[in-house]
Parts: structure tokens; C-alpha cells; sequence
């Protein structure tokens, strides 16, 4: 079966109306009936009102990123149905709850020349006359849907009934709702054309967006306080951490700014306690003086950054990796940090998990960058890869017994000195946020300075050594490769599969960096001394991975692929890239 084969759905409407939980909804439904999925949303930054959207992509193949075009539009508003009604296929079938709705020349122009069939549903009305709320004129939309993939109908009813577990007095009605929509008459349209088969082992997969793995793979690495200011896109942590508190025994703080966030998690850490905090570009510029502090008394320090347009409030709901210059490069003075980059479902449950034991092992602040269209976009997993044994990286009980206060910051040619809690051994030290001597006592002597300040620059060094190769994925000897970080993996990784399968001998490959400061350039420099072809992909418009990398190796990416207009690579915007360079 060919990569290409995918059906798109987009489930339409305002702010307000449910339209993320009716996603969710189908989403589950068609794992539950076979299928490989995968979830994008779109909203304004509004509580009601405008126009908002979810995409269920799915196939009998993983999916990892979403098409531009749609197949099906499930519409709940006349603004909405405006909106994307240019975003469907041709062949492509609309259905929706607006009276009437008046469509300009150049829609009706465009209805015809897509042959774009539409049917109106009534499910306000459906739902008034079963007894039910207005809302559940949801559950009617959902079930007409349904009848137009042409799927057997258990599935979803199993999940629309878990998803009002909770409250068993709107089960039924939402069932009959259900019901009477998968029964409506949708004249005009036709049910579509499934050309894959399902499979029974997807029913038990998990649907986790990014920020819910983010949560999971730091409750798993022993995180035990969680400090955030709610800033879009990553709010949602916040809120899940919350919610699970009472069975992680973790302590979970909404305080007044950024500021309090960082300075409270370097002092849980100070004493001992796995502490993570996350904010969005604007929050992490508050953090930045705090973050500097983390590196002066080397006190180990992580923050999750969640990426979305700028600057100032930008774009606060839509996406973007245009961060990376603000975590390499943020703070006074030079001191040492690692910048990490999520990219995918299985990298947002391990990468935190790495991030502590690395800023644990160097004492030193971890930023671990995401974006909105990892934070929030709906992830279909099989598993929970990547769980790494919890090293907390002090001395041990028989090197507590023989330690001295200048031991702390000793000067050692790693860059790493021996670091243990406040209390556990008879040895005290100074956390000072001057410079210090090797017990922490603030001196202002050239010399020792210098020495100081080398000594915790050495742990650039040492990290650097440990750090891994960027991965390139795909077939070694392609045509064509290209360059890049974050969400952009999960389209390169459909790109690749369609159009390998499409063009064997004109083949693509990506080369992937997760770690990308300090950053790590053998396998770019082989490229480069092969001639390879390059194209650096990144989700912003100064292409900022690429200005790090030639910062390394003096190589200028004269061929770029930028987006930078808030909305993530869609397939297309590659494929259509690539049939314009390699194509006949």
C-alpha cells in the first residue's frame, strides 16, 4: 500500500463549541476501529468567537504530521466554514450546521472546479427533539461523520460512552444523538473510499499530545515539583500536573511570574528536589537572570520552553521554533548550558528525562525546547520508549565522611566538581552568586577568576564528548538530505516515506539534531566533504540552526526551506519543494 494513502477530516468551528473534544473523539474512534492517527490543532487566542480547528490525519500506517488539504469538513460555524472550505481536495465533501450559508463567486467557483459536494444537517434540531442540550448537537455532527466513513458503528459508541464516564446522566442521550446523526440523511454525499485495511493491534495504542509525554517522562525520572506562570503553549502541563498530583505525591505551584517559577526550582534543586518549570519565549525571558545564577553556583537547573511566533506576544496559539537563538544565547556573561530540542511523541517522554541527568551530572541549566505543534498536536504511541534509571549524580555516603568545604567547587579538568546537599556531610560551602572561591566564598582576585570561570567553561568541553552524533534517517547515500530540529522531523519522516517509495532513485534523507548546543558537526562536515546536497528545513525565518552550524564549520546553507508564518510544514509544503528541485 502506498505512503501517499491518507484520508484528512477537519472538525470545524468557534472557540467554545467543543471543537478540540470532538476531535479527540474521532480520533480515538478511528485508532479504536484500526487505525494509525494523528491530531493538529488550530485556534485563536480568544476564549469564544473566530475560528478554530482540529485535523485527524489517518491511515494503516504511522502518521506524524498532518496534509495541507482535507477530505472531509465537518463544519460548526458560518466563519469556519468560510475559513476551510478553500482547504478541502478536490473530491472533497463538506458537512455543517450553518443555514444557509451565502457563498461568494469565488467560492462557488471554487465548489465547481473541486467538485466539493455539501450537506447540510440539522443537529441542533436533532438534538432539541430527542430532549438533549444544544450541545450535543456534537454527538449528531460526530455520527453523521461516521456514516461517511463507512465504519461500523460500536467503535465510536464505546468512546463517546467513556467520555461521559464521569457523568452517566448525559451518556444516553449523547448515544441516541449519536445514533440519529450516523442515521441522517447526508444527500448528495458518498461514503468514502477507505483503500486500507485496519488493524486490530492499534485499538490499544494511547492518544498523548507532547506536553501530556513531556509530564509522564518527568513524573518518570523522579520530578517531584512542578512551578509554572500558565503561558500558552505550555499551560497544559501545568493543568496535567495538577490534575495527577495526589498519585505522584509531587508538590504543583501556579506562582505570580516567571521569575518565582525559576528562582523556587533552583532553590527545590539546591535542596535536593527534582524540580521542572516551563514557559513559553516571553515567560523564559523573565527567567533568563535566574538561569545565569543556575550556572554561577551551579546549581543544575531545567526548563522546558515551548516555542510560538514573536516577538513581543506574537502569535500566542500557533507554532514556531524560532526560540533556539534565545536559548543558546540568553543571559549575561558566557557560562555553560545544553540546549535540547523535542521533535516527535517518543523524544517528548525521554528528552526530559535526559535533560535532568545531564544538568544534574554538570551542574549546569538545561533549556529543552518544544513547540505548539508538539505541545498540543495528538500523538498515537504503541509504547513508553525510552525510561532511563534515575542517576542523581552526588557523592556517595563513604565520600560524604572525608569531604571539605572546598571540595564544592573544586577545580578539576572535566569542569565538574563534587556536589552533595546542604546537610549531608559535616563540609558547608557558600552558594554565592559571585564569583567565589572553591568553597563558594566571594573573591574578586584576577587570578583566581580566571581560574574559576575556565574551570565551569570546561564542562562545555567534557559535555561535548558525550554528547551523540546528529542521527541521519533514512538511506545513507540519498540524493539529497535535509538539515534540521524539532516538529519538521515528524514531516520529514512522511516526506520520506512517500517520496522514497515515489522516487527510489532520486531519494531524500534527514539529518536530525536533537542536541544543538553545544553543537555536534562530523556527520554535517562528511556531508559537506562528500558534496552532499543540503537543504536546512527549520520553522523559523532566520534559519537558526543553520547560523549555528556555519558558525562551526564555515558552511553557508545556500539552499533553505523556511516557514515562518505560524503554521507547521504540512507534507506539502515539502513534497511540492522537492518536485520543483528533483522532480522530471
Amino acid at each position: 500500500m502506498s505512503k501517499l494513502d491518507r484520508i484528512s477530516i477537519k472538525i470545524c468551528g468557534e472557540s467554545g463549541q467543543g471543537i478540540n473534544s470532538i476531535g479527540e473523539v474521532v480520533a480515538r474512534a478511528l485508532k479504536k476501529s484500526g487505525f494509525y492517527t494523528f491530531g493538529y490543532r488550530e485556534y485563536p487566542s480568544l476564549i469564544k468567537g473566530g475560528y478554530a480547528s482540529v485535523q485527524i490525519d489517518f491511515s494503516d500506517h504511522p502518521v506524524n504530521a498532518s496534509s495541507r488539504e482535507t477530505d472531509v469538513l465537518v463544519c460548526f460555524s458560518r466563519v469556519a466554514f468560510h475559513a476551510y472550505l478553500p482547504m478541502l481536495r478536490t473530491g472533497g465533501q463538506v458537512i455543517h450546521t450553518v443555514q444557509m450559508p451565502q457563498l461568494s463567486e469565488e467560492e462557488q467557483q471554487l465548489v465547481i472546479d473541486k467538485k466539493i459536494r455539501i450537506a447540510y444537517v440539522g443537529a441542533y434540531e436533532i438534538a432539541q427533539e430527542i430532549g438533549g442540550r444544544s450541545i450535543m448537537a456534537n454527538s449528531v455532527m460526530v455520527g453523521a461523520l461516521w456514516q461517511l466513513t463507512g465504519l461500523v458503528f460500536p467503535p465510536l459508541e464505546d468512546v463517546v460512552r467513556g467520555e461521559f464516564s464521569t457523568k452517566p446522566d448525559y451518556i444516553e442521550p449523547n448515544i441516541k444523538c449519536l445514533k440519529k446523526g450516523f442515521d441522517s440523511n447526508l444527500e448528495g454525499l458518498s461514503p468514502l473510499v477507505i483503500n486500507f485495511p485496519p488493524d486490530e493491534k492499534r485499538k490499544t495504542d494511547a492518544l498523548l499530545t507532547g506536553n501530556h509525554l513531556v509530564s509522564l517522562g518527568a513524573v518518570a525520572c523522579g520530578v517531584r515539583a512542578y512551578f509554572a506562570y500558565p503561558m500558552t503553549p505550555s499551560s497544559s502541563i501545568l493543568s496535567y500536573m495538577a490534575d495527577i498530583y495526589k498519585e505522584t505525591g509531587m508538590l504543583v505551584k501556579q506562582l505570580d511570574d516567571e521569575i518565582s517559577v525559576a528562582q523556587m526550582a533552583i532553590g527545590a534543586m539546591f535542596m535536593g528536589t527534582r524540580a521542572l518549570v516551563a514557559t513559553s519565549g516571553g515567560g523564559f525571558d523573565l527567567m533568563t537572570e535566574s538561569v545565569t545564577l543556575s550556572a554561577m553556583t551551579e546549581t543544575p537547573f531545567v526548563c522546558i520552553l515551548a516555542q510560538r511566533p514573536g516577538p513581543a506576544t506574537g502569535l500566542p496559539t500557533w507554532t514556531a521554533a524560532s526560540d533556539l537563538n534565545l536559548a543558546v544565547y540568553s543571559g549575561h556573561g558566557e557560562f555553560t548550558r545544553l540546549v535540547i530540542a523535542l521533535s516527535d511523541s517518543k523524544s517528548a517522554y525521554s528528552v526530559v528525562q535526559k535533560a535532568f541527568d545531564i544538568a544534574e551530572k554538570y551542574q549546569m541549566p538545561v533549556i529543552v525546547l518544544t513547540e505548539k505543534q508538539i505541545a498540543e498536536s495528538l500523538f498515537q504511541l504503541d509504547d513508553m520508549e525510552g525510561f532511563f534509571d534515575v542517576k542523581r549524580h552526588l557523592e556517595n555516603d563513604d565520600r560524604l565522611k572525608t569531604l571539605v568545604s572546598t571540595d564544592r567547587f573544586k577545580i578539576t579538568e572535566s569542569g565538574i566538581s563534587p556536589r552533595w546537599l546542604p546537610g549531608q556531610a559535616d563540609a558547608t560551602y557558600v552558594g554565592n552568586s559571585d564569583e567565589h572561591l572553591t568553597d563558594g566564598t566571594l573573591t574578586e582576585d584576577a587570578q583566581t577568576s580566571l581560574a574559576m570561570q575556565s574551570k565551569r567553561l570546561r564542562k562545555l568541553e567534557t559535555l561535548l564528548l558525550e554528547l551523540p552524533e546528529p542521527e541521519l534517517i533514512g538511506p545513507q547515500n540519498a540524493k539529497l538530505t535535509f538539515v534540521g530540529w524539532g516538529s519538521v522531523k515528524n514531516t520529514i519522516d512522511d516526506v520520506i516515506a512517500i517520496w522514497n517509495e515515489q522516487h527510489p532513485k532520486k531519494s531524500i534523507n534527514f539529518l536530525h539534531y536533537e542536541y544543538v548546543y553545544p553543537v555536534k558537526v562530523e556527520k554535517l562536515k562528511e556531508l559537506i566533504r562528500r558534496k552532499q546536497s543540503l537543504v536546512l528545513l527549520e520553522n523559523n525565518a532566520f534559519g537558526q540552526l543553520g547560523g549555528l552550524l556555519t558558525q562551526q564549520t564555515g558552511y553557508l546553507f545556500s539552499d533553505k526551506l523556511l516557514k515562518f508564518d505560524g503554521r507547521p510544514f504540512f507534507i506539502e509544503d515539502v513534497l511540492n519543494y522537492l518536485e520543483g528541485r528533483l522532480g522530471d
